[in-house]
């Protein structure tokens, strides 16, 4: 019926689509989405000169509205990581746990944050404390195309732009009303997406004045895990519903008696004390290593045994694509108030709803809940177990997963508004001034549904009718189908709404002025001067329960969450002054058509870290008109932001997986580190932190993940990197013949940040810790890393803390191609033309060196699937990346195919235990397919099939899932039909 009603909805909009045509990749600059200017002159993306011919120096890659439309999916960055400039960041996704759901934008792998992204030139709202730009809240209906720089712009828009920038630009002179939607939908029936929008454009005042409004909504339906027989039996969890008994090494039961217990069931043979028991629905016990006497679920219910273990598989448990409700409005007019003087105004409003899942909450981060021997509900096996140890009396520790519980899950709603206001105009002959000023302001208010409250738990627990007189039936924990039947009563007792907010500001205002110098005889010199203020700040108000204050000190009183601390409105503040100026020297002449060089510098004055400097050098010559020559180099700052500096300590999850395929615990029987020949030593090591010795022979940690802690640090100082690019441009000098229409850019980038700021890697921290890579030889605990590692009471791994840190550099460099060949094709049409237009990326190198002197890190070609959105390095970098589409189209009709290719990638541990290399990642192959048919001048229908040959998610050995549903298509084949109508 969902299904069903969708269809109906988007075929009642069918009526109202436009024009889509063949992809576009323009090997210059692009023209500015309709924009009516100078034919002579035109600012281009990445400069603040208007400069002739539409000349690029910096490599530039410009994407269509109509490319966007063709890869048939509502979500901006889903089509832009597509290209090989691009690398996946956050997404649908990755917003797992809590993590807010952001779409964001990174460049060459080198971090979300050290790009910026643009509205027309400028700045957008912030989505978060680290400075990302969230684009799902850009509205796709006012777009006219997207320029994106692919090396450096620091010097001409401030020190974010270290790795590049994406410049999303308004359509330009737009009269009439233009309505769009489109559906998708999966060949298994899911995944459905629906999005619809309306865009009206008028001038008045004869002509003085012009308006454009837009108006869209955006809806996407999530995919469980359980959805996708790829995740049946992927990571397993030991945090099972049935519930566990997790022994204390220090008042372990005693071996005999468990014996005596299981040789009630037919089993003979010893047990280890220091093993988890579970409780199965007979009330009997099985031991979940090994899986002796279970006698639960097995590839059923979320249950699997796994290497001989019961668990319940991570991946079965995730939304592992997310559900979105979007509504955006936009509004911009400007009115010429003299002929030399224009007044303007812009508003953004967007209402946006992720929402993101975990699966049920765990007994995962310390203080955990115990279990004392007066619960009514301890079965009789375990009460003679129990009774066994040294201490008989005391609680014990228990090891669960509420699957009584609906489970956990956050929405997390961003409210954006951006109000701007500006004045551009004509100073004398020849010089011209636009100045403006903004405000925006972005809440994101996230709620926390599900959330277990361990005091609650705690209280039905201790109760002596095991919680009935505090809700109905109480809370058995014991087996699985006890902990199903938990009560509505008990859930809500032992359940709450956790809300916490963030509110971010952003204020700017600037003033730039352009003019023409002098004439050297090949043309005017021009000089661009830009003053500008911008503000930005920060509160966050988390959850009481979310706290240490909770009183479940050192985690929360939230299951499964590390600790969180509020933040006060905090602020920091930038005063920049730039200049640019473009010098032509030589036009017109023989192999000197054009030759010119340029320059920026830009001074910025932070308020919290002082003052920097970024320039910049170009030049560009083209010796025939067909063949331009470019290249530049800048010398760019970032200084470190809100969250780097002042973020409190924010608790989230650290995959670590399961030993040996994975870094795991060290301190784990299991692991490599244990195992081999410096066994003693590690284990010397493991009791030094807190492993008691009474465990340390059998000890294992239970899950494939731990707590992970992140802080600012008011002590960070600003990246410095050096950038290069230099590249060719060549566009066939004809316009007829096999060749006529032929165009290749070919631009090679060098990319080198010096004192990178980031937190460091948690797995980072365990393999420098225990000498994985060689860094603690004498395997101290007085080691850096080591003091950066906490274990609870029972020496289980609870917490690593991962600040923010100047860690060492990073290096990259490779070149990008775009070709572009087209050929009349009269023969299927009076207007027909086949078209090949190919996206190239080659990576050379990506290096990352965690610490200031250390050996670099080849991370060049590697599968990092554990990486967050933002994370250096990032979840993958292939060698090479294409995105390739063969196409025909006409007036009427376009027709084609597109191929995205990624290269294969080793595994992550190849870097990090090279002794131990996990399974690479096979090249990776997608096909869609597209059409566009326009029946009358003003309407247009476009269908498509994307994933055609339904290509599986490829296994992943680095992530907690076994794949990566942000990189590799997790949908399947899919389906989608739209429709454009304007008038």
């Amino acid at each position: 019926m969902k299904f069903a009603s969708r269809l109906a909805i988007s075929a009642s909009f069918l009526g109202f689509a436009v024009a889509l045509t063949a992809p576009a990749l323009a090997q210059d600059a692009a023209a500015d989405g309709g924009e009516s200017v100078d034919a002579n002159e035109i600012v281009v993306t990445g400069s603040l000169i208007r400069r002739p011919n539409n000349t690029a120096v910096s490599p530039i890659v410009s994407v269509g509205a109509e490319t966007i439309k063709e890869a048939g999916t509502p979500n901006l960055s889903d089509a832009l990581n597509q290209f090989p400039s691009f690398t996946t960041a956050g997404n649908a996704a990755t917003g797992g746990q809590g993590t807010g759901g952001r779409a964001s934008i990174n460049l060459h792998g080198l971090g979300s944050n050290r790009n910026l992204v643009l509205l027309d030139g400028k700045r957008l709202p912030l989505s978060d404390v680290n400075g990302n730009v969230d684009i799902n809240i850009i509205p796709e209906s006012i777009i006219g195309g997207i320029d994106v720089i692919t090396g450096g712009a620091s010097a001409v828009y401030g020190s974010d732009a270290m790795s590049g920038v994406v410049n999303f630009k308004i359509m330009r002179d737009f009269e009439g009303i233009r309505a769009d939607t489109q559906y998708n939908i999966s060949e298994r029936g899911d995944a459905a997406k629906f999005n619809a929008s309306l865009a009206l454009g008028t001038k008045f005042a004869e002509g003085r004045g012009s308006l454009l409004a837009a108006f869209s909504y955006t809806t996407q339906d999530p995919i469980q895990g359980t959805a996708r027989s790829f995740f049946n039996d992927k990571v397993p969890s030991s945090f099972i519903g049935t519930g566990t008994f997790v022994p204390s090494a220090t008042n372990a039961p005693d071996a005999a008696v468990i014996q005596s217990v299981f040789t009630t069931y037919g089993i003979t043979g010893a047990r280890n004390p220091l093993l988890n028991l579970g409780f199965n629905n007979d009330r009997t016990l099985f031991v979940q290593t090994g899986a002796v006497n279970y006698r639960g679920d097995n590839g059923t219910n979320g249950y699997a045994v796994i290497g001989g273990n019961v668990r319940m598989p991570v991946g079965q448990q995730l939304q592992v694509l997310n559900a979105l409700d979007r509504k955006t409005a936009f509004v911009k007019g400007d009115f010429e108030l003299t002929p030399d003087l224009t007044a303007y105004g812009q508003f953004l409003f967007v209402d946006l709803t992720v929402n993101t899942e975990s699966g049920g909450s765990l007994t995962q981060f310390p203080a955990l809940t115990t279990i004392p021997v007066t619960n009514p509900f301890i079965p009789a096996d375990l009460r003679t177990i129990l009774a066994s140890r040294p201490n008989p009396t005391a609680a014990f520790t228990w090891n669960g997963r509420y699957v009584g519980v609906p489970d956990k899950n956050w929405d997390e709603n961003y409210n954006v508004q951006q109000y701007m206001l500006g004045l551009r105009g004509n100073i004398a002959e020849g010089w011209s001034f636009d100045a403006f000023a903004a405000y925006d302001q972005s809440k994101h208010t996230q709620t926390m549904h599900q959330a277990v409250l361990k005091s609650q738990v705690q209280k039905l627990l201790n109760s002596a009718d095991g919680g009935a007189s505090l809700c109905a039936g109480g809370f058995n924990p014991f087996g699985d189908a006890n902990a199903r039947s938990l009560s509505a009563a008990c859930r809500a007792f032992i359940t709450k709404d956790a809300v916490s907010v963030e509110d971010l500001g952003q204020t700017q205002a600037q003033l730039q002025v352009n003019g023409k110098l002098f004439d050297l005889g090949a043309g005017p010199v021009q000089l661009a001067m830009l003053a500008s203020y911008r503000k930005n700040t920060y509160k966050f108000s988390p959850d009481f329960d979310l706290t240490a204050n909770s009183g479940f000190a050192p985690g929360a009183n939230i299951e499964g969450v590390v600790n969180t601390l509020p933040l006060a409105k905090t602020g920091i503040s930038v005063k920049e002054f730039a200049a640019q100026v473009d010098i032509p020297l030589l036009s017109d002449k023989p192999f000197f058509q054009e030759l010119a060089v340029g320059g920026a510098i830009r001074y910025s004055d932070y308020s919290v870290t002082g003052s920097v400097t970024s320039f910049e050098l170009d030049a560009r010559w083209r010796p025939v008109e067909s063949l331009l020559i470019r290249g530049s180099y800048q010398r760019a700052v970032r200084t470190p932001n809100i969250g780097e500096l002042f973020s409190p300590q924010q608790g989230n999850q650290l995959v670590i997986g399961t030993p040996p395929g994975a870094i795991g615990d060290p301190c784990d029987v299991r692991s490599t580190a244990r195992t081999g020949a410096n066994a003693a030593q590690v284990s010397a090591l493991c009791v030094a932190q807190g492993v008691p010795s009474a465990a340390i022979g059998s000890y294992q940690f239970p899950t494939t993940a731990t707590g992970q802690v992140t802080s600012g640090n008011a002590g960070l100082v600003p990246e410095r990197a050096n950038t290069f690019n230099v590249g060719m441009v060549f566009n066939a000098p004809s316009n007829s013949g096999v060749f006529g229409d032929f165009s290749l850019s070919l631009d090679y980038y060098n990319i080198k940040i010096k004192d990178v700021i980031s937190p460091i890697p948690g797995l980072t921290v365990l393999s420098k810790c225990f000498n994985l890579d060689g860094s603690n030889t004498s395997y101290s605990n007085s080691n850096e890393y080591c003091q950066l590692i906490r274990r609870d009471s029972t020496g289980q791994l609870s917490q690593v803390l991962t600040p923010f840190l100047n860690l060492g550099a990073l290096e990259t460099d490779g070149v990008e191609a775009q070709i572009h060949w087209g050929v009349p094709a009269p023969f299927l049409g009076q207007t027909g033309k086949l078209y090949v237009d190919s996206a190239i990326g080659w990576l050379n190198n990506y290096k990352v060196q965690l610490l200031p002197g250390a050996a670099f890190l080849n991370y060049t070609g590697i599968s990092n699937g554990g990486a967050g959105p933002n994370s250096v390095p990032p979840r993958a970098t292939p060698k090479w990346k294409a995105l390739t589409t063969f196409g025909y189209k006409s007036d009427t009709l376009g027709l084609g195919l597109r191929w995205r290719y990624q290269g294969a990638l080793a595994d992550v541990s190849a870097v990090l235990t090279p002794n131990n290399v996990q399974l690479p990642v096979a090249a990776y192959n997608l096909w869609d397919m597209f059409a566009t048919v326009k029946v009358q001048k003003n309407i247009e229908f476009r269908f498509g099939v994307n994933n055609l040959f339904d290509k599986g998610l490829p296994f992943v050995a680095s992530s907690q899932i076994s794949t990566d549903p942000a990189l590799y298509d997790l949908i399947g084949r899919s389906f989608y039909v739209g429709a454009r109508i304007s008038f």
